[in-house]
């Protein structure tokens, strides 16, 4: 038997695999209804990331947390993001399935609290809840998706679920402003709990995947619970720093600088230790020995940087500049959403039809420097044709680096690898998208200060988080004041979008240590579909009796 076919050696303790995995590209019934049950979940959480922003300035004058507001962004992020090396390594041990039914009961109770929520601190702390769920969402389909397709042919499926995140982009901010506009914010969470239960049911009846063997106690020992308490409390802390940075206290302040040195070496400390940890690392460290995974990862991490900040911060060029409401703001935000799918599927289909990967990569960054480039040409006055096709650039770029990092990050690794490589790069997104959020939003605070007019500033209380609470207040205005705060938010937007052009070229940088190597098209047997497996032991047994007497 060639060794790609040889089961990796593990201490998970599971049924015993089919001695033969066959290679053939034919998919079953489970298959089919496992990518449904992941599609409904992933699009769970993709519907909440796209739908809280085009409502966060309704949300915030209505909770009256302006000075607050960074922070429901933030708080999702922050527990995202401390959690998802934790999912990873508890899918070794528990297996896919338990991990995300408990992801789905955690985004559903956010969800509710977050609904209810009389205040913003109400609210910040639900999306914390939320955010656990969110990231162990995020991280265990990328995970399972990597369990059902062989890297070799996953180039379509990073589309197809491409597509979900298109759709949520295109259907999220209408919904997240006409529920802002005309009904209330709150139905925003408490649509998620129909939903939720819809993705629940899918999992539990069609994610037939295998579990490993073993009891409870067994396997709680066996999770890397002191790496996991180090990369949580310096995420946790770092986060914290870039949530003050620049908004509520400079950045040289005593109250940025010390959670977020500290968090940061935290965050050194945590890859030293998964170094030299005696067994089953949360990340194990050869997975992070190869210049072509670690390109991967830089490119990951600038590329959600960038896209953060086109989710966040474009709506406010219409609803501030333009004076769009939340659902025209969303409307207008079609192009973007629309755009990133076909282009994520492009992306896939050429890696699947060339067999590299860099090509992608490198046009996609080049498009993403490029619309960012034509982004900070935004004028107060920009015709359609201008802000549409700005968005089709910047888009098409994000589509083609959404699905394309994926594949560096798990060329030079085997199988057995790609759950804790897959945490790791979900981290590392997650983690940037609080920089892009916390980049964008001090570079908006710091330039209205300078530009918005004093006649306009003396309408908020000192310290106040102007940037969100101010766009309700614009359209009461007096002109020619109305006029003057919209050309300062345009004028301030442009910076942002030139600060990412300098960001992204980080993703042209990481092109230079990224290497082709050659896609396996073997998967991690441990946690195969059991419908599967009972197929390929039942074909290689019908092989046996029909084959002819030698």
């Amino acid at each position: 038997m060639s060794s790609s076919t040889e089961v990796a050696s593990s201490p998970v303790k599971s049924e015993a695999p089919p001695p033969i995995q066959p290679s053939s590209t034919r998919k079953g019934s489970a298959f089919w209804l496992s990518v449904i049950s992941l599609l409904v979940t992933s699009l769970l959480s993709a519907l909440d990331l796209t739908a809280v922003s085009t409502a966060l300035p309704t949300i915030t004058a209505d909770l009256g947390g302006g000075d607050d507001f960074v922070w429901v962004g933030s708080a999702y992020g922050l527990s995202s993001t401390a959690v998802l090396p934790l999912s990873g390594c508890l899918a070794n041990i528990f297996g896919r399935k338990p991990i995300i039914l408990i992801s789905i009961a955690f985004f559903a109770l956010g969800s509710a609290l977050a609904g209810a929520s009389q205040n913003m601190n109400m609210l910040i702390a639900a999306r914390t809840v939320q955010g656990v769920g969110g990231g162990g969402i995020l991280s265990l389909t990328g995970i399972i998706v990597s369990d059902l397709v062989p890297l070799a042919e996953r180039g379509v499926y990073q589309g197809i679920f491409a597509l979900t995140w298109a759709l949520a982009s295109g259907v999220g901010p209408p919904i997240g402003g006409a529920f802002a506009q005309k009904a209330s914010w709150r139905w925003l969470f408490y649509l998620n709990l129909p939903l939720s239960g819809v993705s629940f049911i899918l999992v539990v009846i069609f994610l037939s995947v295998r579990i490993p063997q073993g009891s409870v106690w067994k396997k709680l020992k066996r999770v890397d619970w002191a790496g996991n308490f180090i990369v949580i409390s310096g995420s946790a802390l770092s986060i914290t720093g870039l949530t003050f940075a620049g908004t509520k206290f400079p950045w040289n302040s005593a109250q940025v600088l010390a959670p977020l040195i500290i968090g940061l070496a935290l965050v050194f400390v945590f890859i030293l230790y998964e170094a030299r940890v005696p067994r089953e690392p949360t990340i194990p460290w050869h997975v992070l020995k190869h210049s072509t995974t670690l390109s991967g990862y830089l490119g990951t991490f600038t590329h959600g940087i960038g896209t953060i900040a086109v989710v966040y911060y474009l709506p406010v060029y219409f609803q501030a500049c333009k004076g769009d409401g939340p659902i025209r703001s969303g409307v207008v935000m079609l192009p973007t959403a629309f755009i990133i799918s076909p282009f994520a599927i492009i992306a896939g289909i050429s890696v699947k039809v060339l067999g590299k990967y860099r090509p992608a990569n490198m046009v996609g960054w080049v498009l993403i420097v490029l619309g960012f480039g034509v982004l900070s040409l935004l004028e107060l006055d920009s015709s359609m044709g201008r802000w549409v096709g700005y968005q089709v650039i910047v888009a098409a770029g994000l589509g083609l680096i959404y699905s394309s990092t994926v594949f560096p990050v798990l060329a030079s690794l085997s199988p057995e690898d790609a759950a804790s490589a897959l945490a790791f790069l979900a981290f590392l997104r997650s983690f940037a998208q609080t920089w892009g959020i916390t980049i964008a939003s001090t570079v908006l605070q710091n330039e209205l200060k300078t530009k918005l007019p004093k006649e306009f500033t003396s309408l908020f209380p000192e310290g106040l988080q102007i940037a969100y609470a101010a766009i309700p207040v614009i359209g009461t205005l007096e002109e020619p004041l109305r006029t003057e705060v919209r050309v300062a938010f345009a004028e301030s937007l442009s910076v942002i979008w030139k600060t990412m052009i300098g960001i992204s070229g980080l993703g042209l940088i990481s092109l230079l240590f990224m290497k082709e190597v050659k896609l396996i098209s073997t998967v991690d047997k441990r946690f195969s579909l059991k419908q599967d497996a009972r197929e390929s032991q039942n074909d290689l047994e019908k092989e046996a009796t029909s084959s002819p007497t030698q």
